[in-house]
């Protein structure tokens, strides 16, 4: 579901890398590190039954285990992008993927709730360190022309569909061995990219100067994880419960702290005048909001599939790919609907085509088949996602000082992933509310309640693409 923009084309010290086996091994290793990385996003998805039961998580608290990923890859990857400037983008990406093979390790081990969601926040912050490398990498190791778009459309096909085959990848890792294996899946993959890429890809240009926002990093993403709690917490309980409101508390003065501190700071991880063009702001809303709505299908789908529908976490997993074909078919066509069509057109169908789906899926019941209940919501969605965000990138794109080029992109890959934690812990609280006041079927209730609110939020995104103004260039081509 990611889709990614280059963060910047820092230059090399060296030539461009020779043609041949070289360039293959040289994609290999930043394609793979960019499959791992949005694949571990879902591929747990189809393990969290066999987690929660193993490590004793309620069905709302199973959520964090996707949470605590997101939330440390989204609150820190602006922060990975400045560690890259300062070290090199190579190096970043080398240390970022050893760091994440570690905790990917300590995942696989953990027999307690409590060591797998830490290590899933390593996960998350390895994450944030090596994905802005990918696509910049990319750009300074292949020359321009021919060989740098071969490069950029292997990147985008797996980029487009890397989220959705995770959840294909995951059910046939759990069927096969155990739900560890969504996590030692990762070492082999880890291992290889940091021997490839230092023989493969040559080092980047460092750049010195400025300070680390370390204080945005800090109250932006301890803002967003109290935030998250809150919600989570009142799906558990209540909305009296004591401890959920003073974590609101906490997180609204944590997020307030975090924009005075961003107004302040020579160099903020959030450049706040991108949000002054109408467009641009208005393009975020929409990329934090369809990602809220998509993690809730996955989350709750895969719950449906295996204690409703009887289905094995190798089923569960197939059953995704309508969503994956769809969505890469449609991100490769989009460049052409583009140009024809617009920006604004496009998006508009692909909203469209996703609130349809979200609204096809409010109608889920217990006795619905995959063929009635799920099927036609993964392909919908999937033709609308991957009509929608690149054409969302034009208006984040365009208009976008130099300087500022970089900020703009990898707040757009910011926003998916705080959209979806943020989304995902509002749907669980709205499940858990509202099971707990049905004896019968809960689940069924608690999740068409939170399939509504998904397309509440897809409602909302479509309005806001309504209100975009079609941009007079294109960025993207």
């Amino acid at each position: 579901m990611s889709t990614h923009v280059v963060r910047d084309q820092t230059p090399l010290t060296r030539t461009p890398a020779p043609s041949g086996m070289h360039s293959f091994f040289a994609l290999a290793a930043i394609v793979g590190t960019q499959l791992m990385l949005l694949l571990d996003a879902t591929v747990v998805n189809v393990a969290l039954p066999g987690i929660g039961t193993h490590l004793g998580f309620s069905p709302t608290g199973m959520s964090w285990v996707l949470n605590v990923y997101t939330l440390a890859f989204g609150g820190l990857l602006l922060l990975g992008s400045r560690i890259g400037d300062l070290i090199g983008r190579r190096t970043a990406l080398v240390w970022g993927v050893s760091a994440f093979t570690v905790a990917s390790i300590a995942g696989g081990v953990a027999n307690d709730a409590t060591t797998l969601l830490i290590a899933r926040g390593l996960q998350g912050a390895a994450a944030a360190l090596a994905a802005p490398s990918t696509l910049a990498l990319i750009a300074t190791s292949f020359r321009e022309g021919g060989e740098r778009n071969r490069a950029l459309s292997v990147f985008s096909a797996i980029s487009g569909a890397g989220s959705a085959v995770g959840l294909t990848v995951g059910g046939m890792l759990t069927d096969w061995g155990s739900w560890r294996w969504v996590f030692f899946v990762n070492i082999p993959v880890g291992v290889a990219i940091v021997l490839l890429a230092p023989r493969f890809i040559k080092e980047t240009e460092r750049h010195r100067g400025g300070r680390f926002d370390i204080a945005g990093a800090l109250t932006g993403t301890l803002g967003m994880a109290s935030l998250v709690y809150a919600f989570i917490r009142v799906g558990e309980s209540s909305w009296t419960d004591a401890r959920a409101l003073t974590t609101f508390v906490i997180a609204l003065a944590l997020l307030a702290s975090f924009l005075i501190n961003e107004t302040r700071v020579e160099r903020p991880l959030v450049v706040l005048r991108l949000f002054t063009d109408r467009n641009r702001a208005l393009a975020y809303g929409v990329m934090m909001l369809l990602p809220a709505g998509m993690f809730g299908v996955f989350y709750f789908s895969t719950q449906y599939l295996q204690t409703y529908l009887g289905y094995s976490p190798l089923k569960t997993g197939f059953s995704f790919l309508p969503l994956a074909g769809p969505l890469f078919l449609a991100a490769r066509a989009a460049p052409r609907l583009l140009a024809r069509y617009g920006a604004k057109r496009v998006a508009t169908a692909g909203s469209l085509l996703t609130l349809a789906g979200g609204v096809w899926m409010t109608r889920l019941s217990a006795s619905d088949g995959y063929a009635q209940g799920i099927l036609p919501t993964l392909v919908l969605m999937g033709v609308g996602m991957g009509c929608t965000m690149m054409p969302l990138n034009t208006f984040i794109l365009s208009g976008v000082e130099p300087k500022d080029a970089g900020s703009a992109s990898g707040l757009l890959q910011t926003m998916q992933q705080v959209g979806g934690s943020l989304g995902l812990s509002v749907l669980v609280t709205v499940f858990g509310t509202v099971s707990r006041h049905h004896r019968q079927e809960p689940f069924i209730h608690g999740a068409t309640a939170a399939f509504t609110m998904a397309a509440v939020f897809t409602s909302v995104a479509l309005l806001l693409v309504l209100s975009l103004r079609q941009p007079r260039q294109h960025v993207l081509r």
